[in-house]
């Protein structure tokens, strides 16, 4: 249902790790960060589909039994909704995600930065992500889902807010909030050895050990479209293939085949 949301209860009391973000989006509304449990963020690397698809296209590399988590940054004045689905998974209700602004989201408030560390569970605890082989990922073993495997999809909702017409003394003249709030929503029950991988299987989000998480839900109105979308395609090293100009494996439903020209490193400045 619209407006089905979480608001994740977090104090961040570390600063957040230097670097730089990743700028990626057409608005820029959000930064986006994947953080290794071993310290640091995960490089990603620039690149430009050939079918040039809304939104916009980072690669990453994959460390077989890394745990990971998603971070990212509201840049704007105003509450956010965010869509993310790993593996084409939506991360709170494990369900099959198209991004759209009727799955469960996550709100972020202005400028506010939060990390999302695995699969939501309960009110209070998630299950950790970590990279693995497409066999022993959640989205195979659990709905035998590999139609977008190896993706960290995130689609950004600014919030719709009411109309209100000034009040002309006429009571009948009053203009009421949209129809379509939503109710109350019920809950939805690295090595640092970067060695060639002997891989079989593309990369896969696994279902790892419980975390504390806390969160409670709130009302959130999203717009009817995003406002941004990013995608990355994260792979073992030896994937290069997947890089290429030749389509590697069955089609992936948030990651086109073919790219126009080699990808661009994201600190790039030329």
């Amino acid at each position: 249902m619209i407006g089905q949301a979480l608001l994740m209860v977090m104090f961040l009391i570390m600063a957040i790790p230097a670097g730089v973000w990743a700028h990626t989006g057409k608005w820029n509304v959000v930064d986006v960060r994947v953080l290794s449990d071993h310290g640091g963020e995960l490089p990603m690397y620039r690149t430009y589909p050939r079918a040039r698809p809304y939104g916009t296209y980072f690669y990453m590399e994959a460390v077989k039994n890394e745990r990971y988590s998603i971070q990212v940054k509201n840049t704007s004045a105003h509450r956010i909704g965010v869509v993310i689905a790993v593996d084409g998974r939506n991360i709170i209700s494990g369900k099959k995600s198209d991004l759209t602004r009727s799955e469960r989201m996550y709100i972020l408030n202005p400028y506010e930065t939060n990390t999302f560390e695995g699969w939501r569970t309960g009110t209070d605890r998630t299950n950790r992500f970590y990279f693995t082989e497409q066999s022993d990922s959640y989205a195979e073993k659990a709905f035998s889902d590999a139609s977008a495997m190896g993706t960290i999809a995130i689609a950004v909702y600014t919030e719709r807010v009411p109309h209100i017409m000034p009040y002309s003394g006429n009571l009948s003249g009053r203009s009421e909030a949209p129809a379509g709030a939503a109710p109350s929503p019920s809950m939805e029950s690295s090595s640092a050895d970067r060695t060639r991988e002997k891989k079989t299987e593309q990369a896969g989000t696994g279902f790892g050990e419980t975390a504390y998480s806390p969160v409670y839900t709130v009302h959130f109105n999203p717009e009817p479209s995003a406002a941004q979308t990013i995608v990355l395609k994260y792979e073992w090293r030896s994937d290069r293939c997947k890089k290429g100009v030749i389509g590697c494996g069955p089609k992936n439903r948030f990651w086109p085949d073919r790219q126009d020209f080699a990808p661009i490193p994201r600190d790039f400045r030329g």
